[in-house]
């Protein structure tokens, strides 16, 4: 299969990205699209739908060249990254063929000089190849009522607090409202490894860092007994 194009997005690395589409809606992204299907009338019409499915590539992830590099179970995240399941019952990156599906909102057209779609609330690393394009129809698509196996709902969401170095980075710069609300959405999802989600109590020393945009943003988490888990946000630096 050959790419249609390429994906720059608030995501320059895999730690941190959101583990669904949507989840961070103030994520923005572009897809450019490469020759020969660079060509507007390629897109005639698409403006009508305000949502896309993305078939891409995990270009991060090893690529399966023989029977050694690929298993038939992984572990997934949302269980903790100690229980394993089917590849085929989860969304893991780890695939035989490396194909990802992602929903994603369509907030523009630019065909000035190529084609260019503007995103948002996707879930894809920047230079992640897509491989096709397709409109969502909430008619067909949309089933509330069907069954989600070990992922039933939403994740829970963890406060984020900032420092006042961190803020006063924020305060800094001129996206540092949409900065803030990127920050707060990847964070609240809570991108730490699953077998550290379930420390006990305490201020951590171990630091995280999570590549936004062109910065890297540096957070540990801190928690007081009987209290709720909370991701500090200790320090924004430039990547």
């Amino acid at each position: 299969m050959t790419p249609i194009g390429r994906i720059e997005s608030d995501y320059p690395d895999k730690f941190g990205v959101p583990r669904q589409p949507g989840l961070a809606p103030a994520a923005r992204a572009r897809l450019i699209l490469t020759a020969p299907f660079d060509d507007p009338l390629a897109v005639r019409g698409l403006e009508a739908f305000s949502h896309l499915w993305l078939t891409f590539v995990f270009h991060l992830s090893p690529e399966t060249r023989d029977s050694e590099r690929w298993s038939p179970l992984v572990r997934p995240p949302r269980l903790g990254g100690n229980a394993k399941l089917g590849v085929f019952a989860t969304r893991s990156t780890h695939r035989p063929n490396r194909l990802g599906l992602s929903l994603v909102e369509l907030t523009g057209i630019d065909t000035g000089g190529g084609v260019t779609l503007h995103l948002v609330g996707g879930d894809l690393v920047s230079g992640t190849p897509v491989l096709d394009i397709k409109p969502y129809l909430p008619w067909a698509e949309a089933l509330p009522e069907a069954r989600a196996g070990f992922a039933p709902e939403a994740p829970a969401i963890l406060p984020v607090s900032f420092s006042p170095e961190a803020e006063a980075t924020l305060a800094s710069r001129t996206d540092g409202g949409t900065l803030r609300e990127l920050i707060c959405q990847v964070l609240a999802q809570d991108p730490r490894p699953g077998y550290h989600q379930h420390r006990r109590h305490g201020n951590e020393d171990r630091r995280y860092g999570v590549r936004l945009r062109d910065l890297d943003v540096r957070f540990r988490a801190e928690q007081a007994p009987g209290e709720p888990t909370i991701l500090r946000v200790i320090a924004i630096v430039p990547a």
